[in-house]
């Protein structure tokens, strides 16, 4: 009986130092990853885990199940006692496996979230470089303001002319810059003008396509503008979440640098170690059999972040939704011009611009800038760490 006893009680000890040695879920650098694979690898990941984990967990258990077996026929009081150690050295060991496992999933989902908001930042900030190449207001102004087309200038300066003098006014330099009021200023002096009606009309012919193209198209462009901004705005609220939520995702591991700073110091290195150093403490304290409301403190400090992170992709995903219905609503109002054909030679060249450059930020809203694999319970699933052997 003692011979079957050493036997069993070296079987455990072989268990647990194998367990530990097995399971080693370090994280790759994955910079350039795509929030897809990430998800791929972290599903692997915590595959190789959860099968490892429950293997050992296994065989300590059936080496539970056996030693209870033991006892059972066991008739000397001594050979009792020597089981009844064994067995409580088992359960302590199999609450140690449970634990180290939960350590492992919840440092591989910490790492791949801290990569995922890597790869969001940055497309935040190609969001900036995108709203920072946006036409100004004063472009867009110009594409609806008549005063900016040298033809309309041009006939503008012929009319006053041959207007008699004693008809004309001053509109003053803020009315003349006013699109209606140019507009009626200039129907005023053709109506004034004491040439014949076929030289008034050919004079109107000629600015017939500007004036009703940029009065189409004035309070339309002004939305595009005015919209743009909000979108410009509201991108920035999002950079500033982000940034906020790095935060208070490493403030655990005690690192104190911003996401900025961090991204431009390439310091992603010191955050990997300081999560090793505070996995390792994790790890001790579980060693060590420290009490379990201070180990379940030290996993919720992990936990709670990657929490923090679904809430901040949805915020993501639903501005990014929001982004590709303004752009799709912007081309359908670009679009909305009637008399393009006939007025083809006066559309400039900027406007046909403005429709492409909607185009490519169509584009990018539906691709570059939005994550279509953090949609859905997957995500969820992976980051909360469902075990399927559960």
């Amino acid at each position: 009986m003692k011979k079957g006893l050493v036997l069993i009680a070296c079987f455990a000890v072989f268990v647990s130092h194998n367990a530990i040695a097995a399971v080693n879920p370090g994280a790759k650098s994955l910079s350039d990853s795509t929030i897809a694979l990430l998800m791929l690898q972290l599903q692997q990941e915590c595959k190789q885990v959860y099968t490892a984990y429950y293997d050992k967990l296994n065989e300590v258990e059936n080496a539970l199940k056996f030693t209870g077996n033991l006892y059972k026929i066991a008739l000397v009081d001594t050979d009792k006692l020597d089981l009844l150690f064994l067995k409580d050295s088992l359960m302590t060991e199999i609450k140690y496996l449970r634990k180290s496992e939960m350590n492992d999933i919840s440092k591989l989902r910490y790492q791949k979230g801290l990569q995922i908001i890597k790869i969001l930042y940055e497309k935040i900030l190609s969001l900036d470089h995108h709203f920072a190449a946006v036409r100004t207001f004063n472009e867009i102004s110009n594409l609806s303001n008549p005063n900016h087309y040298p033809d309309f200038l041009k006939a503008k300066q012929s009319m006053q002319k041959q207007t008699d003098k004693k008809k004309q006014f001053d509109l003053g330099a803020i009315l003349d810059k006013n699109i209606v009021t140019s507009v009626v200023y200039s129907f005023i002096n053709i109506l004034n003008s004491p040439a014949p009606k076929d030289e008034k009309e050919n004079d109107l012919k000629n600015i017939e396509c500007i004036i009703d193209f940029t009065l189409q198209m004035h309070q339309d462009l002004k939305t595009i503008f005015y919209e743009t901004s909000f979108l410009q705005q509201s991108n920035e609220s999002l950079k500033a979440d982000i940034e906020q939520l790095f935060k208070d995702y490493t403030k655990p591991i005690k690192y104190d640098s911003t996401l900025s700073l961090c991204r431009t110091n390439d310091d992603w290195d010191r955050v990997a170690e300081l999560l090793e150093k505070y996995m390792l403490n994790l790890k001790q304290c579980i060693a060590t059999k420290e009490t379990d409301a201070k180990i379940y403190k030290l996993q919720v400090n992990l936990e709670f972040p990657i929490d923090r992170l679904l809430q901040f992709i949805g915020s993501y995903n639903n501005f990014i939704s929001q982004g590709e219905k303004y752009y799709e609503k912007f081309k359908v109002v670009l679009n909305s011009y009637q008399n393009k054909q006939q007025c083809a030679s006066v559309i400039p060249p900027e406007y046909v611009k403005l429709k492409d450059d909607i185009d490519v930020a169509i584009s990018k809203f539906k691709t570059a800038y939005k994550p279509v694999e953090v949609n859905g319970s997957k995500l969820k699933e992976l980051l909360y760490g469902v075990n399927e052997f559960d």
